[in-house]
């Protein structure tokens, strides 16, 4: 049996003044468990935003009617406040979950060696829009759930997934510039693919904020739009991305592209025709709130599944690059001098 190490005065203060530091001096995590971090905090980015979802559709949104306690003597849900009180304060809780697994691929990205500045960088601007959207969210609440505090809550954790599949890439490749598979005009059609699904996300929430579904049993005021025409906007946009997507497959097997972007680009495809059946039938069925939610979920993947095809187009070297040390000082989240926090 292997022994344990003495921890000395001087290792625990160590350990306070900067414990990621402390961490990655004793612990080198496998590749494989840093994809995994990252990997958890993305499903988590798409199962906050499920849940918040469900907080709508069950008419929860004021179930815990302040922020950031659930009433003003109660900091947790009471048995007062029924069903709808607890749906609203699980999803607060679910909050620290995300945080957890956030938390988890910080730690992991600046453990690895070599210390990746760039990889660290991006699970800490995953904490960021974390904290900024349950300050946002608290807000909603403060507000009376207005569509349009509403609106921006969703398109901040579209953000968050954005940069969560950035990191869980980037935690499959190397360090290496990047090197382009595919050809600047096929780049360029990837990039008017990713601004139009950009666009048909902004408009989906416009499509629910003047929509029925409140969030709350009580009379909420809905986006002064015509709902219908919004609806159809929204469906214009969504075929014109179904229609890039399949052009795009079209050339990059005409131009004999690697595998990579073209599987993408088939993944692509496939949840673009899930999520339109399930607008069309939610549409046609008056909104059911089990598919509306479905679709909310639905978003996320395909966003997910448009980042995956942007970042298919390149590869990085397996072999990092050599990396700088990390830095001597740092400013942590606190804004405090922490050591080589990246």
């Amino acid at each position: 049996m292997e022994r344990v190490p003495n921890v000395t005065r001087d290792d625990l203060a160590a350990a306070v003044r900067n414990p990621l530091a402390f961490i990655a001096a004793r612990w080198t995590p496998q590749p494989r468990t840093v994809q995994r971090s990252a990997l958890s905090a993305l499903v988590m980015s798409v199962i906050i935003v499920g849940t918040g979802g469900a907080v709508r559709l069950t008419g929860s949104g004021l179930g815990c009617p302040t922020w950031p306690k659930c009433t003003a003597e109660s900091l947790t849900t009471t048995s007062e406040m029924g069903f709808h009180g607890v749906i609203e304060f699980g999803n607060r809780m679910l909050t620290y979950v995300l945080c957890a697994a956030v938390g988890w691929a910080i730690i992991a990205a600046r453990s690895e060696k070599p210390y990746r500045r760039a990889l660290t960088r991006l699970g800490w601007a995953q904490f960021w829009v974390v904290m900024g959207n349950a300050i946002l969210g608290g807000i909603v609440v403060l507000v009376g759930l207005n569509p349009y505090t509403v609106a921006a809550h969703f398109l901040l954790s579209t953000a968050l997934i954005a940069v969560a599949t950035l990191m869980w890439q980037r935690t499959r490749e190397g360090d290496a510039a990047p090197r382009p598979l595919v050809g600047k005009a096929i780049q360029q059609l990837v990039w008017v693919l990713v601004a139009v699904s950009a666009l048909l996300i902004a408009v989906g929430t416009v499509v629910t904020g003047a929509g029925p579904h409140a969030g709350d049993s009580s009379e909420v005021p809905r986006m002064p739009l015509d709902w219908e025409t919004v609806s159809k906007a929204h469906a214009v946009l969504a075929w014109i991305v179904v229609t890039l997507t399949f052009a795009l497959w079209f050339v990059l097997k005409a131009v004999d592209a690697p595998k990579g972007p073209l599987a993408r680009t088939r993944d692509l495809f496939l949840i673009l025709l899930g999520q339109g059946a399930i607008g069309y039938v939610q549409y046609f069925t008056d909104l059911p709130e089990i598919l509306v939610g479905l679709h909310m979920v639905g978003s996320c993947l395909v966003w997910i599944g448009v980042l995956r095809v942007l970042l298919a187009l390149r590869e990085r070297a397996q072999e990092p690059a050599p990396a700088a040390a990390p830095p001597a000082t740092d400013s942590g989240p606190a804004g405090l001098p922490v050591a080589g926090l990246r």
